[in-house]
């Protein structure tokens, strides 16, 4: 089984091609493993925009790998993957959760327990990398009101499923 590592330097040579395509670059990781090494590249639709059709996505992938191919940052052969977020992936940024506003969600807390309600905002928050969550919450089909849950980057408060 194969390791994975976000490549930093990789984002930085990317985000401008992606940026060009009119698409915001999520992530770049790197998996090793015995077999042919992957680099996958992870594209995402602006805030507020609808999505991203194949065309766009076809695109944005050619316009990545001749980028990859004219500076040449990877040694050997490796496979390269263009594509968009899954649906059931940690959200860990404020980006990822300002996508999600007006959505359902189910929130796994990291102190036991889930909320689920609809996404009101996420704000970034005073400190580094940390940003307020604001979810309207129900229980047993009942409004509970809303409530503010308080997140840092990188160690989300859970794993959010759309519903």
């Amino acid at each position: 089984m194969g390791t994975s590592t976000t490549d930093g330097p990789l984002e930085e040579l990317l985000a401008p091609v992606v940026a060009a395509s009119g698409l915001e670059l999520d992530s770049v990781t790197r998996t090793r493993s015995d077999a042919m090494p992957l680099l996958r590249v992870v594209v995402e639709a602006p805030i507020g925009a609808d999505g991203i059709d194949s065309d766009t996505l076809a695109d944005v992938s050619r316009a990545v790998s001749k980028a990859l191919d004219a500076a040449d940052p990877i040694d050997g052969e490796y496979l390269l993957e263009v594509s968009t977020p899954g649906a059931e992936r940690e959200l860990t940024k404020v980006g990822h959760w300002k996508r999600q506003v007006g959505r359902l969600v189910r929130v796994k807390l990291r102190a036991g327990g889930y909320v689920s309600g609809r996404v009101i905002d996420a704000v970034a928050g005073g400190g580094d990398h940390t940003f307020d969550l604001m979810i309207f919450a129900f229980g047993n089909g009942h409004q509970q009101g809303g409530r503010v849950f308080q997140n840092s980057f990188g160690s989300a408060d859970g794993f959010v499923v759309v519903v």
